[in-house]
This record gives C-alpha cells, sequence and structure tokens, in this order.
C-alpha cells in the first residue's frame, strides 16, 4: 500500500480589502460575537451570570473531572514519550538543514517569561501556604494543618499544579504547531495541528470552528491570570499607601477590591499593555521582558539571600524528590463525591485546586504554546520536550521553594505571627516583606514587586492581543490592524472587569473551566493528530520519501 504524501498546503480564506483585510472573517467575527455576548451578560446581568456560570461549573466538575485528569496525564506521557523515543526525538523541527534562531540561554528566558510570570508573584508565596494548611493528606487525617509534618506534602501538591504537567500541555500545543508549520509550511494557527486526521476539511467550517474555540480559551485563559494580577496589583498599591478607597466593604462584611480600583488597574494594565501591542514584538513587548526579567532575578536573589535560605533550599530538592516520586499516584487520582465527609472533601478540594489548575492550564495553553512555537524553529523533538518542559517547572519549583518556604519557615517559628497565613491570598507576598522588613525597606521592594507586577500583566496583556489576532489572521503575523488591537485590549479589560464585577475572581474562574473545556478535546485531538503525523514520516523514511516541505516564496 503505498504512503500518502502529508498534507502540505492548508489555503485559508481571509478578506483581501476592508477593515477585516488580512484576517479570517469567519473566525474573527465569531470570536468578537462569544467574547461581546459573555462581556454583555456578565455586565448587564451579573446575578444571572454568576448562578448560571456556578451551575454549569458545578455539571462540569461532576461530569469531566476524569476527563481533565486523563487528559493532562496524556499530554505529559506524550511528550516524555516522544522526547525519548529514538525515531521521534531525533525530528527536528524545520527542515533538515534548520538549526535554532535564539541560544539556549534567550530560548530559555523567554519561555520563563512566557508561561510563569504573574503566576508567581501571586502563587509562589499563597499556594504552598494554603497547602502547609489544608491538603488531601490533612483531610484524610495523615498530617497536620500547619504543622512541620505537613511541609513536604504542601510542596508535593504546590509542584504537582505548577510543574510538569502544567508544561506538557504547552508544549503539546507548541510541538504541534512548530512540526506542522516547520516541517509541513502550514500555517501557524491551532487547526493546521489537526490536518493529519481532518485533511483539507480544516480549510472550511471545522477549521474556524477550532480557530474560533481556541481564540475564546486564550481569552478567558489570560482573563484568568490578569484577573489574579489586578487583585494583586490593588492590594500592592494598599500596601505602598495609594489610599483605603481601593477596598470596600459590602452588606456581609466581607472586604474585597472596590469598583472604581479595579476599573482603574484595567485603564492602566490595559492601557498600557494596548500601547505596548501597537508599537510589536521588536519594540514594546521586547524592552519590557528585558525589564520584568531583570526584576525577577532581583527579587528571587533578594528571598535567596535574605529569605530562609536553608529551609527554602531543603524545600527545593526534598520537593523535588518528593514530587517525583508521587507523580504516578496524583497524574491519575481522581476523587468523587460518595457521601462520607473525607470523601466529598477531597472532591471538593481536587475541583477547587487540580481540576481548576488544569483547566487553566489548557485554556492557557493556546497563547503559550503559539509563543514556544514560534521561538523553537530548528530544534529537535528531544531537545524541545525536554526544554520546555523541564527547564521551567524547575524554575517554578525554585520560585516556590525559596518564596513559599521563607514565607512558612516565619509562620512556624513564631515570627509572622499568623500575619502572613492570615492575609488574603494577594496580598500575602506583601505581608511577608512587611515582616522581614522594616518599613521603610518594606515599603520599597512592594514598590518594586508592585512595577515587576505591572510589567508581567502588560506583558501577558498584549502577548495575548497579538497572539489572538495571530490566530484570526490565518497564521499571519503580519496583519496587526489598529483597530482589531484596539478592540481585544478593550475586550479582554471588560471580561476581567465584569466577571470580577459578578462574581469576583470566582466568576473568572468558572467561565474559564467552562472555556477550557471544548479546547481540552482538541489538544487531544492535536496529540493523536501528531503520534500519526510522526508514525506516517517514520514509514516515509524508512521507503526513502521526503517527510518535510519547503514552502515556496513567491518572487517580489
Amino acid at each position: 500500500m503505498p504512503i500518502k504524501p502529508p498534507v502540505t498546503e492548508l489555503p485559508i480564506n481571509v478578506a483581501q480589502q476592508g477593515f477585516y483585510e488580512g484576517f479570517t472573517k469567519d473566525v474573527t467575527i465569531t470570536g468578537k460575537l462569544a467574547v461581546g455576548a459573555l462581556i454583555f451578560w456578565a455586565i448587564a446581568f451579573p446575578a444571572h451570570a454568576a448562578s448560571v456560570l456556578q451551575a454549569v461549573n458545578g455539571m462540569i466538575l461532576a461530569t469531566f473531572s476524569y476527563w481533565y485528569v486523563y487528559a493532562m496525564a496524556f499530554f505529559m506521557l506524550l511528550c516524555f514519550g516522544l522526547a525519548l523515543a529514538p525515531v521521534s526525538g531525533k525530528l527536528r523541527l524545520g527542515l533538515d538543514d534548520d538549526r535554532p534562531e535564539f541560544s539556549n540561554f534567550s530560548w530559555f528566558s523567554m519561555m520563563f517569561g512566557a508561561g510563569i510570570g504573574i503566576g508567581m508573584l501571586t502563587f509562589a508565596t499563597a499556594e504552598p501556604m494554603y497547602h502547609f494548611a489544608s491538603n488531601p493528606a490533612t483531610i484524610m487525617g495523615l498530617t497536620e494543618g500547619g504543622a512541620a509534618n505537613n511541609v513536604r506534602d504542601a510542596y508535593i501538591w504546590s509542584f504537582t499544579h505548577w510543574g510538569f504537567a502544567a508544561w506538557a500541555a504547552y508544549a503539546v500545543v507548541g510541538l504541534s504547531l512548530a512540526y506542522f508549520c516547520y516541517r509541513r509550511s502550514l500555517p501557524l494557527t491551532i487547526r493546521s495541528a489537526l490536518t493529519p486526521l481532518f485533511g483539507k476539511m480544516l480549510s472550511g467550517p471545522l477549521g474556524h470552528v477550532v480557530d474560533v474555540v481556541a481564540v475564546v480559551a486564550t481569552v478567558l485563559g489570560v482573563a484568568q491570570t490578569l484577573g489574579f494580577g489586578v487583585e494583586q496589583f490593588i492590594a500592592g498599591l494598599a500596601r505602598i499607601g495609594v489610599g483605603d478607597w481601593l477596598y470596600a466593604t459590602g452588606p456581609d462584611g466581607e472586604t474585597s477590591s472596590s469598583t472604581l480600583a479595579i476599573i482603574l488597574a484595567l485603564v492602566v494594565i490595559m492601557g498600557a499593555s494596548t500601547l505596548s501591542a501597537l508599537s510589536g514584538v521588536g519594540k514594546g513587548i521586547k524592552w519590557l521582558s528585558n525589564l520584568n526579567m531583570g526584576l525577577s532575578f532581583f527579587l528571587l536573589a533578594f528571598f535567596l539571600i535574605f529569605g530562609s535560605t536553608f529551609f527554602g533550599l531543603t524545600a527545593l530538592f526534598v520537593g523535588m524528590f518528593d514530587y517525583v516520586l508521587s507523580i504516578p499516584g496524583t497524574l491519575f487520582t481522581v476523587w468523587t463525591r460518595d457521601g462520607a465527609e473525607v470523601g466529598d472533601a477531597l472532591a471538593n478540594w481536587q475541583g477547587g485546586w487540580t481540576i481548576f489548575y488544569w483547566a487553566w492550564w489548557i485554556a492557557f495553553a493556546p497563547f503559550v504554546g503559539l509563543f514556544l512555537a514560534r521561538i523553537s524553529k530548528g530544534r529537535t523533538v528531544r531537545e524541545y520536550v525536554l526544554g520546555a518542559m523541564i527547564i521551567p517547572s524547575v524554575m517554578c519549583f525554585v520560585w516556590f521553594a525559596l518564596v513559599g518556604g521563607t514565607a512558612i519557615d516565619l509562620e512556624l517559628s513564631g515570627v509572622a505571627g499568623g500575619a502572613i497565613s492570615g492575609a488574603d491570598q494577594s496580598d500575602q507576598l506583601f505581608a511577608m516583606l512587611a515582616v522581614m522588613l522594616d518599613d521603610g525597606l518594606a515599603l520599597l521592594m512592594s514598590i518594586i514587586v508592585v512595577v515587576l507586577l505591572l510589567t508581567y500583566l502588560v506583558t501577558s496583556a498584549d502577548s495575548a492581543v497579538l497572539i489572538i489576532n495571530t490566530i484570526n489572521a490565518a497564521g499571519d503575523e503580519g496583519p496587526k490592524a489598529r483597530m482589531h488591537i484596539l478592540f481585544w485590549g478593550a475586550a479582554l479589560a471588560l471580561v476581567v472587569g465584569g466577571l470580577i464585577l459578578a462574581g469576583g475572581l470566582g466568576a473568572i474562574r468558572t467561565a474559564m473551566v467552562i472555556g477550557a473545556l471544548p479546547f481540552s478535546f482538541v489538544m487531544v485531538l492535536m496529540g493523536l493528530a501528531l503520534i500519526k503525523a510522526i508514525y506516517r514520516d517514520s514509514l516515509r523514511l524508512r521507503h526513502g520519501l521526503p517527510t518535510t516541505h519547503a514552502a515556496v516564496v513567491a518572487a517580489e
């Protein structure tokens, strides 16, 4: 039976003139309508939106917990399998003579900025502290919350959520896009990764649906990230003395960010990010990336020198050892409600943490994955997978161990006196700085954190706008019409603001879990398509047939 040649052409109709010149109207307009409808619903009918989103979220957690857990396990096993298999590991993401465009250091630095960023500032303190107080081991009575014997379990789950599985989700999307774009010369857009399964059918409505799902998932995934960042930005402004008006007390006595503070934060963040996106990758985004990289290493060095260094380094190495040993169990475990107190508590914990994270990484995967593909041309599959999964994971572990470890040590030793554990999630990093330093130095470091947070927020938002436009433009990074950049910048701000006003960060979390579900199916299909493509390429190599296709560049 002859081996069919791979699909090397995927024509996607784009407008040749007018407002949508260079863009796929079906994808762009549908995506705008979907996001616009969500914004209108959240702002015009906040109570109804919150209740419906919560009901759908409950249904998803009850029905699709197994799906999310097993899908993430599939991504992780697939990545390591492709990297370690001799046939696939040596394949190059590009033509045979292509070599990496960026040095290893630059490549690692860009991956660090793309996938970690804001999360480190919020969760490097908050997540170890939360799991130190409560995790499955404490629920089952194996350890005591807030005690020294619970530190190791706290880091097992912190590393589980931010480790190999998270980066496997990003790596699958990036690997699929890079493989089909640089080896097949297909457009750098999500639908291209499904060509081994659906062929040229993806030029039409099926492909449009895939790209629209990716756009909506990206908006909601980035909105979740921006939502956490906005809350922490407001907490930082309060710490440096901007004013009491940043917070409001509701009828139930609960204190939360005021509407005015949310609007101010979003105007500053999205205004700066839109200006950066308009300036392009080579100017605004590059300058901001360099700034936040420098400030990130400064902050990390501060905790390495002045934090609980021995405690943090012990947590790092013991935590990594425990984490690796725990992977076979944590990767496939699903807790479901069984009517018993412990069983229901475990299911609630997993839904609020692990399932939430898996949905977040899946929703964020089109954004980070497309970026990883853009910077990885010329690398082998083995080099790409191991670099894109292990190095960023270890950087996450370092942050969690040094920053979160300092917070835990200050609480264990009694120095903090509950000041860190009693603070809101968005305020815990600032609370720790206040415990560690005198008022003047704490103010200075808080200002540095606020500036770093702002640069990460702006970088994430402007990069997301450009990635969304790349998908809408059928993979062409060229057309970035000013009005489309302004629209998506405003849309992101309104999604974040509307959902926060509708139900706080919980509303964003709920919308994101729902939005990630359709794209999780797309990602599983991407993984299956990649397996099929690599298998077929191995047969072509065995028969001396070409496995790559160079794009034909038209003469000017």
